[in-house]
């Protein structure tokens, strides 16, 4: 693996993560009703960090590869998505429009995953516990706008 893509692509992720402390949850966020199936707090800067790093060795060991266009553009957009959910939810407290990102997000996760498979098996897999992570963060986003319904349409009306 080459250590310099390496550092790039982690940069690009960790880029992506400093939305979390630049637009933190807040006494809003604690303020919603949540499930009781909700995450401790200290498991979301932890599991980022994981994931993080397992985004940016997929990417270095895949990039240099060729054929490797379409996994790289997914791979784009996934760390796009990513970066732009953390605002939209805890910074403008959109969750409806943060679920559709999440959607998006989480199609892009799965085709990087796929777009990987042919060309690095090992970069692919280092995708799945992102898919399951994302796939819990779309479904405690749907669940938290579900039992908040009047702070999602208060907001629509603004």
């Amino acid at each position: 693996m080459d250590w310099f893509l390496f550092a790039i692509f982690l940069a690009a992720a960790l880029a992506a993560g400093t939305t979390g402390a630049v637009f933190e949850p807040g006494a809003w966020y604690r303020a919603l009703a949540k499930p009781r199936w909700t995450p401790p707090d200290w498991a979301f800067p932890l599991a980022w960090s994981i994931l993080y790093v397992a985004m940016a060795v997929a990417a270095a060991r895949v990039a240099p590869l060729e054929g490797s266009a379409y996994a790289m553009a997914f791979w784009a957009l996934q760390i796009a998505l990513n970066t732009l959910w953390t605002p939209i939810f805890f910074g403008l407290h959109r969750m409806r429009f943060a679920l559709g990102v999440m959607a998006g997000l989480w199609l892009a996760v799965a085709a990087t995953m796929i777009a990987m498979w042919p060309l690095d098996r090992i970069a692919a897999l280092l995708f799945v516990p992102y898919l399951a992570w994302v796939t819990a963060a779309g479904a405690l986003n749907l669940a938290v706008l579900r039992l908040n319904p009047q702070e999602a349409r208060a907001l629509a009306d603004n």
